[in-house]
C-alpha cells in the first residue's frame, strides 16, 4: 500500500513503478520519492542532486545519492541501466530540455517527469494582473526562482511529439491533488505527471 503524501505527484509516481524495479531519481533533494519507493514498492534507487545540502539530507535519508549536474547529462550511466528515470518538478529548472529527455530515455525504459503547468487558470489569472504567478506548485517569486523555462501541457506534449517520444500515460492534477479528467485539463489542472517511452 501506498502511504499518502503532501506530494500527489509521488503518489502517482508509485503507483506506475513496479515492486522491485530499478529507479534513478533526477534531482531527487532529499531523496522523500526514493524512501517511498524503497520502503513501498522495494526498489533499487538511486538519485542524482546538485545541492550539497539536499544531497547530505538523501544520505541521511539512507538513499544513494550521486551529486551532479543534469545539465551535464548522464554519462556516467550504462544504457537501459534503470527501469524508470525520474524527473519530479525539476524539468523547468533545466535549460537543455530536450538533452534530458533523450538522456533520461537511453538510461531507463521509461521517463516519468512531473511539472506544474503554466497555463492552469490561477497562474494565467495572476499573470493578466500583471503578476508572475506564485503558488504550491510554483512557490518562487520571480527574482528568486530557479525555473528557467514556463510551459503547458500542450507545449510538452508538442515537444514528445516533436522528439518522437510515446507518452504512455498522463495524469493532471489540480492543486489539491485531485486527478482532472475534463476536456479542459489544460486550464484546470495545476500539475502534470507524464511516462514517457521511446516510440518503437
Amino acid at each position: 500500500m501506498i502511504p499518502t503524501l503532501e506530494r500527489s505527484d509521488f503518489e502517482v509516481i508509485a503507483e506506475w513503478v513496479q515492486p522491485g524495479h530499478r529507479v534513478l531519481d533526477l534531482g531527487c533533494g532529499d531523496g522523500a520519492l526514493l524512501k517511498l519507493l524503497i520502503e513501498s514498492r522495494g526498489v533499487k534507487g538511486w538519485g542524482v542532486e546538485i545541492d550539497s545540502d539536499n544531497v547530505l539530507a538523501a544520505i541521511r535519508n539512507g538513499i544513494n545519492v550521486i551529486q551532479g549536474n543534469l545539465e551535464h547529462g548522464l554519462a556516467g550511466f550504462a544504457d537501459s541501466a534503470f527501469d524508470h528515470v525520474v524527473l519530479s518538478r525539476t524539468l523547468q529548472t533545466v535549460r537543455h530540455t530536450e538533452a534530458i529527455l533523450s538522456e533520461m530515455l537511453r538510461v531507463g525504459g521509461e521517463a516519468v517527469v512531473s511539472f506544474p503547468n503554466f497555463a492552469y487558470w490561477k497562474n494565467v489569472r495572476a499573470v493578466l494582473d500583471g503578476h508572475m504567478p506564485v503558488s504550491e506548485d510554483l512557490p518562487y517569486q520571480w527574482y528568486d526562482s530557479p525555473n528557467v523555462r514556463f510551459f503547458t501541457l500542450l507545449d510538452f506534449e508538442a515537444l514528445c511529439a516533436r522528439m518522437g517520444l510515446n507518452i504512455r500515460e498522463r495524469r493532471v492534477l489540480d492543486e489539491k491533488g485531485r486527478i482532472i479528467t475534463d476536456q479542459e485539463v489544460n486550464f484546470l489542472g495545476s500539475l502534470a505527471v507524464y511516462r514517457l517511452s521511446r516510440t518503437r
